[in-house]
């Protein structure tokens, strides 16, 4: 297995290889760049890095390029030749590999359902989910706190709306015990669940939920599991997109137990298109996203923020985001020179060329760089020539997608839904 991962680098127009620290690679990152720069190959050769060290991954293919992973590079693929010579520029001996892949689905067509129980999402999560205003949200923590105190299980959705009828029918003996709970709040909170069982939302909550250690294999042979979730049709509703994906970091977050600083991560999570975590959000549930970063590095987790513009990312958060990868910037108003020039900023300085220029004028396949070394510092920026993946560049046909989720160790166990008593 490898000691680092190998990004890209070399030859007489690059800097040095770069080089992703397995040991520093918990410090969390950002790929960014805008469409089309060359950000989705730049998360495969991570995923196929961080597998080959035997850390697993969780990503999100929003495309369905990164399905990829799972096949073989070959040489009938039309740009064999192109990477060959750029693993030449760059010192690589590239040879072709597949990697062992779990697809996941929240709707269960194109990987394995994946679900979490409305209580595990809690009143915080959801409340963003439906946009509830402060006092819907009060409303709902009323909810949970009743289904709490009655050991009433908050599985799925059915059963939320369920408790939500009975705090609308006692809500004036509720009143009393926790503040005005009005029955036009209750009746917003059951508009907006009926928006979210028509967004599909509904195939999120239940049972039998993850467990987070199917999230967390390692095969036999020593590579990490990488699973990736089906978000092509997830992104239709990006708010639950992004809620789903915060609470699963939520859970990694609060489950795990504390290591301290590993040799390498348990596990690494990529959150592509990160803008919609922020954008909109409460303080509240910003604070959350900046705690969980802060801290989840200590148990063993590496998050990799993926985005077009680092302005994307609330400064608290990108100020704790230590290994950088940034594609090309496009400067053409006024607002995306600030935002260049932010950009830029965030690096330490290379007195061999303007980091600015430099972001705007590296072409696909190449970026500006800047990897923790081995005391946790940032090192200066580099303009790097990205090596190309060992695994296909490029979605796979279903059937292979069909036959990989068919002898998935996963393969049975949430296929079928389970509805056992509760608070419905």
């Amino acid at each position: 297995m490898a000691d680092d991962i190998f990004i890209g680098g070399g030859g007489a127009d690059y800097g040095v290889a770069q080089v992703l620290l397995l040991d520093k690679s918990n410090r969390h990152g950002l790929v960014a760049g805008a469409t089309g720069t060359g950000k989705t190959v730049t998360l495969q050769i991570m995923a196929e890095g961080f597998s080959n060290a035997g850390v697993p991954v969780f990503l999100s293919d929003i495309k369905g390029d990164l399905s990829g992973l799972a096949v073989a590079g070959s040489e009938t693929f039309k740009l064999h030749d192109a990477f060959m010579s750029r693993a030449e520029i760059i010192g690589l001996d590239l040879q072709y590999d597949s990697f062992p892949v779990t697809f996941w689905d929240l709707f269960g067509q194109q990987g394995h359902p994946i679900r979490a129980t409305v209580a595990e999402m809690g009143p915080l999560l959801l409340s963003r989910l439906m946009e509830l205003t402060d006092v819907q949200e009060g409303v709902l923590n009323v909810a949970f706190r009743v289904a709490d105190e009655e050991g009433l299980p908050l599985l799925d959705l059915k059963d939320l709306q369920a408790l939500l009828v009975w705090v609308g029918q006692n809500a004036a003996d509720l009143s009393l015990r926790y503040g005005n709970v009005a029955a036009s709040s209750v009746g917003a909170i059951q508009r907006q669940l009926l928006v979210l069982e028509n967004q599909g939302g509904a195939a999120l909550f239940g049972e039998p939920a993850l467990e987070l250690a199917d999230l967390m294999r390692v095969r036999p042979d020593g590579k990490g599991e990488i699973n990736i979730l089906a978000a092509d049709q997830l992104m239709g509703s990006p708010r639950l997109y992004a809620t789903f994906l915060l609470w699963l970091l939520s859970e990694l977050f609060e489950e795990l137990p504390e290591v301290g600083n590993p040799d390498k991560p348990k596990l690494v999570f990529f959150f592509d298109e990160a803008h919609l975590l922020f954008d909109g959000a409460p303080k509240a549930l910003v604070d959350k996203v900046e705690q969980v970063a802060r801290l989840i590095r200590s148990k063993g987790v590496g998050v990799y923020f993926v985005t077009q513009n680092p302005a994307d990312i609330p400064d608290d958060v990108l100020g704790q985001l230590g290994n950088r990868v940034q594609h090309a910037l496009r400067a053409f108003t006024a607002k995306d020179r600030k935002d260049l020039k932010t950009a830029a900023e965030t690096y330490r300085d290379n007195p061999a060329f303007d980091t600015a220029e430099a972001i705007q004028q590296v072409g696909t396949g190449e970026a500006v760089t800047s990897f923790l070394d081995k005391k946790g510092i940032p090192q200066v920026v580099e303009r790097t020539l990205i090596r190309p993946p060992a695994s296909q560049l490029g979605p796979i046909e279903k059937i292979t997608r069909d036959a990989i989720m068919a002898g998935s160790d996963m393969a049975g166990k949430y296929d079928v839904t389970l509805d056992r008593e509760s608070a419905s």
